[in-house]
Formats: C-alpha cells, sequence, structure tokens
C-alpha cells in the first residue's frame, strides 16, 4: 500500500517527522479494517525511511477517534480463519515493533480502540479536553490490541481494572496523575507541542540509541530479574564504544555544538538484539 493509496488517514514527512494522521471527518475517525491496513502500511512506510526519525499520530478534526466504526459498511469477516487477527492489533502490533519514536497526539474522543491504539507509543500528550475510554465491558466486547498487557504496565494494574472493568470514560487530568499521558495541554497547542517534542528528539539525539531503548524497555518487562538487563546492557555498552555514534556524542559534549549522528537504523543496529530475528 503507498502512500497514495490512504483513504482513511493522511501521511506526510517533514522536519524528519512522519506525521500520520486519522482521516474520517464524517465520521469521528471512527475505526474500520481499511483503517487498520493503512496505519500498518503507514508505520512500515516510516520505520523503512531513515530519513523519519519521529513518528507522531494524530487525528483530524474534534476528536481523535471514538472507536470501531460498526456503521461503516464493511464487508463481514470470517473470525474462524485460521490466524485471524482482530482489527485493532493489526495496526498496535506492527506499532510495537517500529525503530522509530512514536508520538500520540490525543484529544477530544479517544474511546476503544481510540485509547488502545495509542498506548504502544512511546510518549503520549493530551488536549485538555481528551476523554479516554476502554469501554469494552458496557459493549459485551473484551480489551483489544494488547492492551490488556500494555495498560498495567503504564498505569498499574488497581488503575487498569478500575478502568477497564467499569468502562467509564477517564478525564485528561486522571489520565495525566495515572501515567497515562505524560502532559495535558489546551487544544490549540497539542500539536505545536507534540512537535516540539519531535523536533528536540531530532535534532538531539541518536537515531539507533532511540530505537534500542523503545524496544529494549518493553523488551525486558518480561523478563523475571534484572540479569538479562545486566548482560544486554554490557553487550550494548562494548558495542557502543566501538561505534561512531558513540564517538559524535562525547566529541559534541566536549566541542560544546550540536550532534550530528551519522548512524542509521536501516544499517547501524546492534547485531545482538535479542527481539530481532
Amino acid at each position: 500500500m503507498s502512500e497514495t493509496s490512504f483513504e482513511t488517514i493522511t501521511y506526510a514527512v517533514e522536519e524528519r517527522i512522519a506525521t500520520i494522521t486519522l482521516n474520517r471527518l464524517a465520521a469521528r475517525n471512527g475505526y474500520t479494517h481499511r483503517m487498520a491496513a493503512e496505519l500498518a502500511a503507514a508505520y512500515g512506510i516510516a520505520d523503512a525511511d531513515d530519513d523519519v526519525r519521529v513518528i507522531v499520530l494524530t487525528g483530524a478534526g474534534k476528536d481523535f477517534c471514538v472507536g470501531m466504526d460498526m456503521a461503516a459498511g464493511e464487508a463481514p469477516e470470517d473470525f474462524t480463519a485460521p490466524g485471524y487477527v482482530e482489527p485493532a492489533t493489526r495496526s498496535t502490533r506492527p506499532l510495537s515493533r517500529v525503530d522509530k519514536v512514536v508520538i500520540a497526539a490525543v484529544h477530544g474522543a479517544a474511546v476503544g480502540v481510540g485509547s488502545t491504539m495509542i498506548l504502544p507509543a512511546d510518549i503520549r500528550i493530551a488536549a485538555s479536553n481528551t476523554r479516554f475510554g476502554f469501554v469494552f465491558s458496557r459493549r459485551g466486547l473484551f480489551p483489544e490490541g494488547g492492551s490488556t498487557w500494555y495498560l498495567p504496565r503504564i498505569v498499574g494494574l488497581g488503575r487498569a481494572q478500575d478502568w477497564m472493568i467499569t468502562g467509564r470514560l477517564v478525564p485528561a487530568a486522571e489520565a495525566l496523575a495515572a501515567g497515562l499521558v505524560s502532559q495535558v495541554v489546551e487544544p490549540a497547542d497539542l500539536l505545536s507541542t507534540a512537535y516540539a517534542l519531535a523536533r528536540e528528539i531530532v535534532t538531539t539525539t541518536a537515531p539507533v540509541s532511540t530505537a534500542v531503548i523503545r524496544r529494549a524497555l518493553i523488551h525486558q518487562l518480561g523478563e523475571p530479574s534484572p540479569e538479562a538487563a545486566f548482560d544486554l546492557d554490557s553487550t550494548l555498552i562494548a558495542h557502543a564504544f566501538g561505534s561512531a555514534d558513540t564517538v559524535e556524542g562525547i566529541m559534541s559534549f566536549l566541542q560544546k555544538r550540536p550532534p550530528e549522528f551519522p548512524g542509521t537504523v536501516g544499517k547501524d543496529l546492534p547485531p545482538c538484539l535479542p527481539w530481532k530475528p
């Protein structure tokens, strides 16, 4: 799926930032099977482009995403098909695997998949008018998109139980207090805040370092003790001191100048990452 074939999202790159915007205004960005496929494709395009350093995920119009669009008129799916993957996972799984920093900029309604699709993002920023909702219990449904793995790890088990079991709407201030989002800003400032942070990441951090950090933080959550982290850290530090990025990082610090890291994710990831085949 090429960039020009997108119908439910838009994709644009500027200043090394890929902006992916949910774009079904008439349906308040209701999620569809096509949107799932287009999001997965867009994440793949951004991940494969070494000129892209940060992905910003947002929504057009007054709402981020009001959940699955049950009235979209899409063909019924065969739920009994071997290897069936539900629609939210079709986008959250590829998002979890990208090697670029991901910032979700959320506003208005972020309900159902509108809340679960942002959980694999590294940084989540909300407008003050945002309402999150893990509303599955109120629809006779079950959580999706790996959210029962992500949410307790982000906000704690007790808060995840509260939000998911009751299915109540969660205001931005509560989401901030729980750690679901790192900032709450006025709606007019949402994208400028996200882009300012994205530009800081682009200009001050190394793409290989950020790629490894984002994946390692998630990977190590499954380890029963810090021993695996000790081993991985030793391997990565040994690799770092033979890399041009580390030389540049140290020299730019000593010379009091902005860094110009030469490494790229496409060519220079360390060879022994446990989450890579």
